[in-house]
């Protein structure tokens, strides 16, 4: 995400006719994804998503001129073999903010908040799942692990943040154009190699619990921008939630940011990739969708997983 902010996420499912419903977790048999372990079940059956950001989603569809173009994008998508996206609204700010300057929060407020807000939440609804919504960065949990950070910290933190009962899954970020801008793509690249290998140990080991890649990308407005690094750090990331999945680990899924269609040059800020003019990148995301898909064939092989395969969770 370009610039940090607290937000309150929607997990959307697209079916094949954009039909759209939320992410919800309950009991097996009904349709719900639901979190046992490290891993995400729907209808007692592993669940693997490819996904995509866009931000602009609500936003755009607001307009009735514009909305064609919601419903276009999730065409390419699941065109692709993506099925959900992710969108948000921003909340930032006020007395004892929890974001007090930009990309600084106050990491006890904010642990507080997520404690208050799971156990509120769960509360009235048992059904969804929940996430904070993390960059990844690690605190004062296990200090020694601080190291690990792109050069600086934020005031968040990984492990305790999602230790918190009532979160139900985690997630990172994986920027190091962004975080690590003055160094070449090589070092770019062996970061994030480290960044994703630690964070889905952790999740698997310590936090016991599912992990998303919730954003990762490349912007083209970096000096010296090749699709074929863009196209480097994409298998970077897939490669890291496949290896994982296919041995039964905790990744489960990882979203680029993100996905526009054409018409919308308003909404370019680098990352965005429109499917129908990046043939390489497009092939790339396929891919993974396919390999995902593989294991969950694997998986289903001696099982009934036809609801899973036509996409029918909320």
């Amino acid at each position: 995400m370009k610039h940090p902010s607290i937000a309150f996420l929607l997990a959307i499912i697209i079916h094949q006719q954009c039909f759209i419903s939320p992410i919800h977790v309950s009991a097996a048999g009904d349709d719900f994804i639901r979190v046992r372990g490290v891993h995400f079940l729907l209808n007692d059956n592993l669940y693997y998503a490819n996904d995509f950001n866009g931000y602009w989603l609500m936003y755009v569809a607001s307009d009735p001129s514009q909305r064609h173009k919601v419903s276009f994008a999730f065409r390419e998508a699941t065109s692709h073999g993506l099925t959900v996206a992710r969108t948000w609204a921003f909340s930032d700010g006020g007395y004892r903010p929890l974001q007090f300057s930009p990309g600084s929060y106050n990491e006890h407020m904010f642990k507080a908040w997520i404690k208050e807000m799971a156990s509120h939440v769960k509360s009235i609804d048992r059904n969804h799942l929940l996430e904070v919504g993390l960059e990844g960065f690690y605190g004062q949990e296990i200090p020694q692990r601080m190291s690990l950070n792109p050069g600086y910290n934020i005031g968040t933190d990984f492990i305790a943040n999602n230790r918190i009962p009532g979160i139900d899954f985690t997630t990172i970020h994986s920027y190091p154009d962004q975080w690590l801008g003055s160094f070449n793509d090589q070092h770019q690249v062996a970061f994030s190699n480290n960044w994703l290998n630690t964070h889905i140990q952790v999740a698997q080991n310590i936090l016991q619990k599912p992990i998303y890649i919730a954003e990762f990308g490349k912007s083209w407005k970096d000096l010296g921008f090749s699709t074929y690094q863009r196209d480097l750090l994409f298998n970077t990331v897939y490669s890291k939630i496949h290896f994982s999945a296919k041995r039964g680990g905790a990744a489960a899924g990882g979203l680029f940011w993100q996905l526009l269609t054409e018409g919308m040059d308003s909404f370019h800020d680098g990352y965005d990739i429109v499917l129908s003019q990046s043939p390489s990148t497009a092939n790339v995301i396929a891919q993974q969708s396919h390999k995902l898909n593989q294991i969950w064939k694997i998986f289903c092989a001696d099982k009934k997983c036809s609801d899973v395969e036509e996409g029918k969770g909320h």
